[in-house]
């Protein structure tokens, strides 16, 4: 059985997502990032990024949440868009990957997370996520998803971060996205998604970003 290597954060949830939309059988491997887990070398050895997502599909090991839905999405030939529109697939797929995915977690480290105010940082990233999110909204001002007339791998990479929305930029923040709030609620009403929500009752992790957790999430400081 596939093994699925997860935390709550953004990039685990959209695989997890996928696993409950086609349906697949999967063992859930908490890694608790905030306790250390994904520094014990038992986690390395499956990826030594050491990282969350990762999947063991019987021996095959993918990590990063962007190649596991594209592996995924590939190997079952669900929720993938038709060949003709490849091209544009790989784009928004790879836009997500190293745009959306990135920049805002880069902001919500600065915004929320960095044990010093650095304007300049905050600054450049909330502008990045805000930039993003424009583009994200923009194709979505006339069309229902992503690529394509159908709900995609894709939508799912999507949603992953810009559910967090309201976390990351504010509040107030969500209402400057009617588009991507659209497909995000859309997505968030999907009984595939209520399961993935709920994984936060089935599972502890640790919630207070304390010391201990600022050494395991971010080895810089303890160097």
């Amino acid at each position: 059985m596939l093994k699925f290597y997860f935390n709550l954060s953004p990039n685990p949830s959209k695989v997890a997502l996928f696993l409950e939309e086609a349906g697949l059988a999967y063992e859930p491997v908490p890694i608790d990032t905030r306790a250390g887990d994904q520094h014990a070398p038992d986690f390395l050895a499956v990826n030594p990024n050491g990282k969350v997502p990762v999947i063991d599909d019987d021996g095959q090991i993918v990590f990063d949440s962007n190649a596991i839905l594209l592996y995924l999405a590939e190997k079952t030939g669900k929720f993938l868009p038709p060949p003709e529109l490849r091209g544009e697939t790989l784009s928004w797929h790879m836009f997500v990957a190293t745009g959306v995915g990135p920049f805002t977690g880069q902001a919500v480290h600065f915004r929320h997370f960095a044990p010093e105010d650095v304007p300049y940082a905050k600054s450049r990233y909330t502008y990045e996520a805000e930039r993003h999110l424009g583009v994200l909204d923009a194709r979505l001002a006339d069309r229902q998803y992503m690529v394509g007339d159908a709900y995609s791998f894709v939508d799912m990479n999507v949603w992953g971060w810009a559910r967090m929305t309201a976390f990351v930029l504010g509040p107030d923040a969500p209402a400057q996205y009617p588009n991507v709030q659209r497909l995000v609620s859309e997505i968030s009403a999907r009984p595939a998604a209520q399961t993935v929500l709920a994984m936060k009752d089935r599972f502890t992790f640790k919630e207070a970003m304390d010391d201990e957790a600022r050494r395991h999430m971010f080895k810089h400081l303890a160097a």
